[in-house]
């Protein structure tokens, strides 16, 4: 059954626009950090596209996205591949169930829990800023070094004591990335951050090569479920892929402070606009 805004997107015109708004959301996922899923799926429902189809066509241009970065990574030897590997080996089971879930639970619903990530994005970003803040903190003003006796160094966390932390962060953006078609990486990264002893450049990496296989299997299964729309979902993930670039070069010419707090700004609109869209589906 065509849906409304169906005709456009598969139009040429629908093609041109869809790249210009993947160029965009990439720029501002370049900007931030921030994978372009979170904005992508509210915009594609404003073409009329029910919640789940808008999920399922953005996962297109998650997985675009990721792929260039991570090949990049993989060319300049700065990718874990290790962590991103498990990270990604947990993730592809939930992305089936978040992938699953999405095709079942009502848009309406859909919608106040999207609204409510992307106000969980808020303080994810915040929460990013404070590490990064530390980070920078301990790099400037290392520590003293104490009087003799010297203690013994405290040997790094084996792989093996950190799988419970990486398991429980691939399953969690696993399910994230299935159900709302984003990458996973807002909350990867802090988490990666606290509890694997990464530091914020290397969580990034890391999450970006497990979003691969993540998305690829939330995307499978909305395939298989009849959600995707391809042709519409490569025009926003080349235009994603652009846009990225564009968002890199521009970062050190605007000021830190006015470009977050803007984006929450918009953050907060988009949350409202899909609270507003969950609670008219309610009263249907």
């Amino acid at each position: 059954m065509l849906i409304q805004g169906y005709d456009m997107l598969e139009s040429p015109l629908g093609w041109v626009l869809l790249f210009f708004v993947g160029t965009v959301t990439g720029t501002l996922s370049g900007l931030l950090g921030i994978g372009g899923g979170l904005l992508m799926v509210p915009i594609l429902t404003l073409f009329g596209l029910p919640l789940v189809q808008a999920t399922a066509t953005s996962l297109i241009g998650v997985l675009l996205s990721a792929l260039s970065g991570s090949v990049q990574n993989l060319r300049t030897r700065s990718l874990n591949w290790r962590i991103s590997g498990l990270l990604a080996l947990f993730g592809v089971f939930t992305a089936q169930v978040g992938a699953w879930l999405g095709d079942r639970l009502p848009d309406a619903w859909l919608a106040l829990a999207f609204a409510a990530l992307l106000l969980f994005t808020i303080y994810l970003m915040n929460l990013r800023r404070q590490l990064q803040q530390r980070e920078a903190s301990s790099l400037n003003h290392p520590a003293v070094a104490p009087a003799s006796p010297v203690p013994a160094p405290v040997p790094a966390p084996t792989l093996s004591l950190q799988l419970p932390s990486i398991a429980g962060i691939g399953l969690l953006a696993g399910v994230l990335s299935g159900l709302f078609g984003v990458g996973g990486g807002v909350v990867m990264v802090p988490l990666q951050t606290l509890f694997l002893n990464e530091t914020i450049k290397s969580a990034v990496r890391t999450s970006l090569g497990a979003i691969v296989p993540i998305a690829i299997s939330g995307l499978a299964q909305h395939a298989w479920n009849g959600n995707v729309l391809w042709i519409p979902g490569l025009c926003l993930g080349l235009g994603g892929i652009f846009g990225a670039q564009v968002g890199t070069r521009l970062l050190p010419k605007l000021s830190d402070g006015t470009v977050n707090q803007l984006f929450r700004l918009f953050l907060i609109a988009l949350a409202v606009y899909m609270a507003i869209r969950g609670v008219q589906g309610l009263q249907r």
